[in-house]
Order: structure tokens, then sequence, then C-alpha cells
């Protein structure tokens, strides 16, 4: 038996191995487990948005529901990044949606909007927005989509960015010397009219369509876009958002009056999605 054998044969040679082993394991389970992680994260800004909300604090609460969409952008993509991706996730992920997208806008809305004072039908307006977010995550499940970069119904983060710009034009409105008093039943209606969008057939850009990596002017055009957003966000969040809430049934009616079809997606590939159990998209 040679020397060299005989080191590997020794009990600590043998530990270290088994110790760097463990190491590498160790490192590809918590690549697994980041995705949930990052969805936790997305459930506890949903929760501490509903909370903040019934304390008198909208602003805050909307906050809450930027941060918890930001962690939904990331679990997504951390899941593929790590090939996690699972149907555990993707539950997992469409429960914490239904909280921070479904149920939070809609107590925020209740308290800022002042849907309390409508009383009953102020909390029924308010349970069709989360009943349709509830139904529209539910649909998205099943069929990401009919059209190739398009979603079928306005989006659950779309409709709670809504909700969240509009908390934000109205402290912008009151910063600005410019307070406005409406009545409760227009944000009611508001709020139920973006629950309807949301479970509507109507198509909506994805925008996932567009690749950024090899395209100098996308890059350009979407870091200006962010330059003006954040410029006065209490501002120009709202009118981005309207811009995206009305451009779904602006252009379907612009399709229909000039005749315009959209491609419809190969029912075979679709399938075969949902029977590997991976999510075609990620709303």
């Amino acid at each position: 038996m040679t020397l060299e054998a005989v080191e590997n044969r020794r009990p600590g040679k043998r530990r270290g191995r088994r110790r760097k082993r463990g190491a590498r394991d160790g490192s590809r389970t918590f690549g697994s487990v980041l995705p949930s992680l990052l969805t936790t994260g997305n459930l506890a800004a949903g929760f501490f948005a509903i909370v903040k909300a019934g304390t008198g604090e909208p602003l805050v609460a909307s906050y809450a529901i930027f941060l918890a969409a930001v962690f939904d952008i990331l679990d997504g993509r951390a899941a593929r990044m790590t090939g996690s991706v699972s149907r555990f996730g993707a539950e997992y992920d469409s429960i914490a949606d239904t909280v921070s997208f479904g149920v939070a806008p809609a107590v925020i809305a209740f308290y800022a909007g002042g849907l309390i004072d409508l009383r009953w039908a102020g909390w029924v307006l308010a349970f069709v927005y989360t009943a349709c977010a509830s139904l529209r995550l539910a649909r998205f499940n099943v069929s990401s989509g009919r059209f190739v970069g398009r979603f079928d119904g306005l989006p659950t983060p779309a409709a709670a960015g809504m909700v969240i710009s509009a908390v934000w034009f109205s402290h912008f409105l009151a910063e600005s010397g410019l307070p406005m008093t409406i009545p409760s039943l227009m944000p009611a209606l508001g709020l139920a009219g973006l629950g309807l969008l949301m479970v509507s057939p109507i198509p909506y850009r994805s925008f996932k369509d567009v690749d950024v990596r090899g395209s100098y002017s996308a890059i350009v055009i979407m870091v200006i876009v962010l330059i003006v957003l954040f410029l006065e966000p209490g501002l120009n969040f709202f009118l981005f958002g309207l811009a995206y809430v009305l451009s779904g049934p602006l252009a379907s009616y612009w399709r229909w009056r000039t005749g315009g079809a959209l491609i419809e997606v190969h029912e075979d590939s679709a399938d075969e999605a949902s029977a590997e159990g991976q999510p075609r998209s990620v709303e």
C-alpha cells in the first residue's frame, strides 16, 4: 500500500471530505429555499400593510405593498436562477399574492377611501376586489393567457399598484396645497372596477417579449422611464398606472374597430408546461 493510499484512509481525511460534501449540499439547499424566503417576505409585507391600514396609516401601508411587489419579482427570478421552480413554490406564491395584492389593497382603500362611510355597501365593494383578485390568481395558475405576450385580464400586482398610486397621488395633492375631497362612492366604484378588470377576458400587455439585454435603445428607454417615475412618484406612478389600466380596454376597442388580431398561444406547448408543473409565466 502506498503512502498516498494510507493518507487517504485516515479518519481526519474522510471527515474533511464529508465536511466539504456537506457544505456543497448546504449551498444547494439554501438555493432551493431562497425563493420561498422571498415569497414569505412578500406575505409579511402584505400582512404589515393590512395592519398599518387598520391603524390609520395608509401611506406606510402603500409602501409595504410596493415592497411586496419587489419580493414578488425577486422570488420568481430566484427560482429560475437556482433551478428550484416547483408546483409548491407556485402555489405558495399565489397565496402570498392573494394577501398582498388581493386583501391588503382592499383594506387600504376601505380606510383611506372612506368606504367605511358607505357601511355595508363599502365592504361589499371592497370584497368584490378581493374576490376578483383571488379568482384572477386561480385562473392564472390554470392558464397564463390565450395570447402571446398578453395576460388575460388586469394583473393583480398592477391592480394593487393602481390602489397604492392613488394613495400616493392623494398625498401628493395634499402636499401641493391642493387637497381633493371626493365622495366615498367614487373610490368604491373604482376599486370594484379594478376587480372586474382582473377577471375580464381583456388582454393586457405583459412586456415579457421585450428583451432589454441585447438592445441598447431598450435599456435607455427603461432607464428614462424609471427616472421619470421617481422624479415625482406621487404623480407619475398614478399617471402610468392609469394609462396601463386603460390600455387594455382601449387596445381591445381599437382591434375591434380595425379588425386586428393577436397571436394565440400554441395549446400543445401550454399543456406541456402545465404537465411539467412549471409556471408558464410569472405575473
